[in-house]
């Protein structure tokens, strides 16, 4: 399995942390922290391997009162471009965007000053998006305003941090990736 399988989780538990108030009374606040998508990083930047087993080991209950529920998704967010950005982006000089949607441009944003401008471009099968022919970060600081060009994804150079889900477009994503013979871990990695 590669390192973009395991940069993908969107799901943790919840640890319960005890507070004194100015008055000594003890009581507990609910925080959210993906401890098993820690653990699991923690596993992997000590070596630790991962392989792919196709069937399910762990089943997660799902009820309204679990505490996965005060993670919030901007935490996992945060650690996972974090991780990405520790594990994967220092070995590439430049890379593709692949999604110039929300996902692309959020995951764009996310990044440090510094992993923004090895961002060449983004890519995409949308002809709006891609006749467009720019993404300019209106937040930023710099001046100019980083104008980041949407390319056709055939058109677009790797290695690509591939921001679009699977199993949404009947098969026309992963046929257009498996369209450019790339290998995973090396070409791209996927961050959605």
């Amino acid at each position: 399995m590669s390192l973009s399988s395991a940069s993908c989780s969107h799901w943790a538990p919840a640890r319960a942390l005890p507070l004194l108030s100015p008055s000594g009374d003890c009581f507990f606040l609910l925080e959210g922290v993906p401890e098993d998508l820690l653990f699991f990083y923690e596993h992997l930047r000590k070596g630790g391997g991962v392989i792919r087993v196709d069937q399910s080991l762990l089943l997660y209950r799902y009820h309204p009162q679990a505490a996965t529920h005060s993670v919030l998704e901007a935490t996992i967010w945060t650690h996972r471009v974090r991780f990405l950005e520790e594990r994967a982006l220092p070995h590439w000089a430049a890379f593709t965007i692949w999604n110039a949607g929300k996902q692309g441009r959020r995951l764009y944003r996310s990044l440090t000053a510094a992993n923004r401008r090895k961002v060449v471009a983004f890519c995409d099968v949308d002809e709006n998006k891609i006749r467009k022919g720019f993404y300019c970060h209106e937040e930023s600081q710099e001046r100019p305003k980083p104008r980041i060009p949407i390319l056709h994804f055939r058109a677009a150079r790797p290695p690509f941090i591939i921001c679009v889900k699977l199993d949404l477009t009947g098969g026309a994503f992963e046929d257009n990736l498996r369209s450019l013979h790339l290998q995973e871990g090396q070409d791209f990695l996927h961050f959605s």
